[in-house]
């Protein structure tokens, strides 16, 4: 099988090289709360500005972004976060802490403009981030408040202050290029309802590379038990936390080690079929410039039922913190009123996960009136839509030169 047949393939663009004068330094940051993330600086000469690019579950260090930036003088932050390339502990209240470690981290070394990048599913954090948690607002010194917890009740080190890693400097800009409003609305392997199998012909699929046709009656029905599939896990994974909860404050009391196992004996969410959104497969929900296919392949039909997946093995926290669309405190729509700063919306235009009415919602839910929406012709993860075309990342980095000329 060629490289382009697998099911996967084709999905990444590799990022430019750096300029030749670009300087790389390794940093390890430890957080409020005691964990540690690191990351790496990239300066360019006399650069007074940085991009902070982060990603909740991905690695960030070579994202096509980096040399953009770069290239117009603006330095450039790649972090990780605690939990980097494992969804199973993931919570974005905590995530927040090490974003706030990050943020710290560049004041203290200088720089006059800290540019918030958001890419994918680093934009849910940005805007939580920029939200100032999920309570919202700002402390009086300008700080985001870090007061509400995360959804199952964990994460307490992000609702008390902690001084400077607890309350970082607010961002001086803010480009976003997004994945989806809100997380995990798309969620045993086979255990499928025939009425509601996108991928089944009786309801509107044809075989791949053919384009789907599906009724909007199916659809209504569909999304509906989307959202109910998602009440019901959110359900689950309350029930858990609560019986976890329950055998950790008998522990209290008894101090039994057999309570106390009890309540760390976590009982693990496996979620089945997530890459199932029918606007992958049939074009005429919501066009744009997309071809074919999701964000794992140009088989949506075949990587529905893969091993990999959003929000494929999770612990009941961790689903309600960062998967669930109807209780994560991450949602964009959710959290992007309390934007205050500058911001570059950038939709691109074959993108395979944020589409067009997505992108619309998202820009009509910021809060700033200084908000520019470009689109640029390219895929979800960079690359040109066609050969011989520039690629997204150029034309994104072109976007975004001349709106930092403006503010930089």
């Amino acid at each position: 099988m060629s490289t382009a047949e697998r099911v996967g393939a084709g999905r990444y663009l590799a990022a430019e090289e750096a300029p030749a004068e670009t300087t790389v330094t390794a940093h390890e940051l430890t957080t409020a709360d005691g964990a540690t993330v690191a990351g790496l600086l990239r300066t360019v000469p006399d650069a007074t500005a940085v991009a902070f690019l982060m990603h909740p579950r991905n690695d960030f260090s070579h994202h096509v972004l980096v040399p953009e930036f770069l290239r117009r003088g603006v330095a450039v932050w790649t972090q990780g976060s605690r939990t980097m390339g494992n969804d199973l502990t993931l919570l974005h209240e905590q995530a927040l802490l090490d974003m706030a470690a990050g943020h710290v981290f560049l004041r203290d070394r200088g720089f006059g403009t800290v540019i918030s990048v958001g890419h994918s599913g680093g934009c849910a954090r940005r805007v939580l981030r920029g939200a100032g948690g999920p309570a919202g607002g700002e402390t009086p010194e300008g700080h985001p408040r870090r007061e509400a917890g995360a959804p199952g009740g964990c994460g307490d080190a992000a609702r008390r202050p902690h001084g400077a890693h607890g309350s970082a400097p607010r961002a001086g800009g803010a480009v976003a290029a997004p994945h989806r409003p809100v997380r995990g609305r798309r969620v045993r392997p086979r255990s499928v309802d025939p009425a509601l199998d996108p991928y089944s012909e009786a309801n509107g699929f044809a075989p791949a590379p053919q384009p789907s046709s599906y009724s909007e009656e199916f659809l209504e029905r569909y999304r509906a038990a989307q959202r109910a599939r998602v009440e019901r896990i959110d359900a689950v994974a309350r029930e858990r936390v609560a019986r976890a909860r329950e055998a950790q404050l008998q522990y209290k009391r008894t101090r039994d080690p057999a309570d106390r196992r009890d309540a760390l004996a976590t009982e693990l969410i496996t979620v089945y079929r997530t890459d199932a959104d029918p606007r992958c497969v049939d074009p005429a929900i919501d066009p744009n410039d997309r071809p074919y296919g999701s964000l794992f392949g140009s088989r949506p039909d075949l990587t529905d039922y893969g091993v990999v997946g959003f929000g494929r093995l999770t612990t009941p926290e961790a689903w309600l913190s960062t998967w669930s669309g109807l209780s994560s405190n991450a949602g964009f729509l959710r959290c992007a009123p309390a934007i205050g700063v500058p911001t570059l919306f950038i939709e691109i235009t074959g993108d395979q996960a944020c589409f067009p009415a997505d992108a619309r919602a998202m820009v009509e839910a910021i809060g700033t009136d200084d908000v520019e929406h470009v689109r640029v012709r390219g895929k979800h993860f960079g690359a040109a839509l066609a050969e011989g075309e520039p690629t997204a990342a150029a034309s994104a980095g072109a976007e975004i030169g001349r709106w930092l000329a403006q503010r930089v």
